[in-house]
């Protein structure tokens, strides 16, 4: 029964931690490198007849060039409701929009620029090692509740607690290698 107990936390808290490590790929991905990519706004909420809806379920995008993102309405007329939500979006770049599609057009991003952005990602990074190391204290919790219950022993605890740092060792040690990456990408020329 201790097994199967210990078993589920742990079950639960990887799943858990692998969540929160997609989710800081998701926010690292979503920073500009000057290279146009989709995940830059697909997730931009546009006001379309009254409702939030995200720019995804509107309209197709495409990169024909490394600096220019297409942005391809599926409805013509929410054309000036995606350009109005690109505008107040925090992307700094101007939509041109010629009545078919939209075009963002990315300019090389400054040395100053790139330094600021290398400091963003940093900070989102650092926010999704502070949700693993929580999901790793409220893993902890749970295992010292049983602990307490009696339903534990102490070396089995520690056995819990060592295979719980391992695990989140390894999270953390994704999402450095998810920084790295997106590091060398803000910094390449």
């Amino acid at each position: 029964m201790e097994d199967s107990l210990v078993d589920e936390v742990l079950a639960e808290t990887r799943q858990k931690m692998a969540k929160a490590v997609q989710h800081t790929q998701g926010e690292l991905a979503s920073v500009r490198t000057g290279r146009a990519s989709p995940a830059l706004v697909e997730r931009l909420r546009v006001d379309y007849y009254g409702a939030e809806v995200p720019l995804q379920q509107l309209a197709s995008l495409n990169v024909p060039e490394a600096r220019l993102l297409v942005i391809a309405p599926f409805d013509k007329a929410s054309i000036k409701a995606i350009e109005k939500a690109l505008q107040h979006s925090d992307l700094g770049i101007t939509p041109s929009n010629d009545g078919q599609v939209i075009r963002l057009a990315f300019p090389p991003l400054t040395a100053e620029r790139r330094k600021e952005l290398v400091r963003v990602v940093r900070a989102r990074a650092e926010d999704g090692r502070v949700a693993v190391r929580n999901l790793r204290r409220t893993a902890r919790h749970e295992l010292e509740g049983f602990a307490h219950d009696g339903d534990l022993s102490t070396d089995e605890i520690d056995r819990a607690e060592k295979e719980l740092d391992r695990v989140t060792q390894e999270h953390v040690q994704e999402i450095d290698g998810i920084l790295a990456h997106k590091e060398r990408e803000l910094l390449e020329i």
